[in-house]
């Protein structure tokens, strides 16, 4: 990469806007907790050490840190968007909280000095996504974990599914590209429209036994208006977007210096937790 921040601007501008919007304050615990739990199944908690610090990189309104904060002695949440105002007021409980307002390629943390960290569906939204894995790796302790969640390239869908997906990709380039509020209701109309009805169909064919993975928006089926509609936002006012094979991010994070690569078979795709090489090895 050359000397350009690793940052899209207006990337980061309409994500302090989504989660103004969306501070997760509506969404329910259970589902909440549901959620966490299927991004973080292979986070390999037994490993850390007690009172273990870590970081959040991306932490926008703090939905994920909410659930981590208690687990761990200091967290440290980095955002270079507005979004880390919600995060301040959704984590003002929790005293092991460090807030910092920083872009990945300046995370103001020592090298080497982190017993984990994470960074769910913010490195695909960044120019360079292998240096921005680096980045991170660079912060960890040898030995310890890292858990990313990248958008995935349909790798595992059939050739009509990633069509679908081409067709929606070109209506994310032109709504992304909406002043604030123009954007914001088209991606809730879409919720609506789309979303919902999709979601809820997969339910009902599940429910009378069809096998409902390659549906559209299946993976939506069980979930609340409320999260169809700020993943709708994210989804459709995002202007930078890139999607990666489970491969690639294998090799991404095997050359950001981590080793032990696991990449879940199950949603979301592709979650993959890997651990910090030896300096030595570097």
């Amino acid at each position: 990469m050359s000397n350009e921040i690793n940052v899209d601007s207006k990337t980061v501008e309409g994500f302090g806007d989504e989660w103004e919007r969306f501070d997760q304050s509506s969404l329910a615990e259970k589902e909440q907790k549901e959620i966490f739990e299927s991004y973080f199944s292979i986070f390999p908690w037994h490993v850390l050490p007690e009172n273990a610090e870590g970081f959040d990189l991306g932490c926008g309104s703090g939905r994920w840190a909410k659930m981590v904060a208690p687990k761990v002695g200091r967290l440290h949440c980095i955002d270079p968007s507005a979004a880390l105002d919600i995060a301040r007021k959704n984590l003002a409980e929790y005293e092991n909280c460090e807030f910092h307002h920083a872009t990945v390629d300046a995370i103001p943390i020592e090298d080497s000095t982190m017993d984990f960290g994470y960074s769910l569906g913010v490195l695909h939204h960044v120019p360079d996504t292998q240096a921005g894995i680096k980045d991170c790796v660079k912060k960890l302790k040898p030995g310890a974990p890292f858990l990313i969640y990248l958008y995935y390239a349909f790798d595992d869908r059939p050739l009509w599914f990633r069509a679908v997906w081409r067709l929606s990709d070109i209506l994310r380039r032109i709504v992304s590209r909406f002043p604030h509020g123009p954007r914001y209701w088209s991606s809730q109309v879409l919720a609506l429209l789309v979303y919902l009805p999709l979601a809820r169909f997969s339910r009902l064919m599940g429910k009378i036994g069809f096998n409902v993975d390659n549906f559209p928006l299946s993976a939506y089926r069980n979930l609340s208006f409320y999260t169809m509609r700020t993943d709708a936002l994210d989804r459709f006012g995002t202007r930078l977007e890139q999607r990666f094979t489970r491969e690639q991010i294998k090799s991404m994070m095997e050359g950001a210096y981590l080793e032990r690569v696991e990449v879940s078979t199950s949603e979301p795709f592709w979650c993959a937790v890997g651990y910090r090489r030896p300096i030595d090895e570097d």
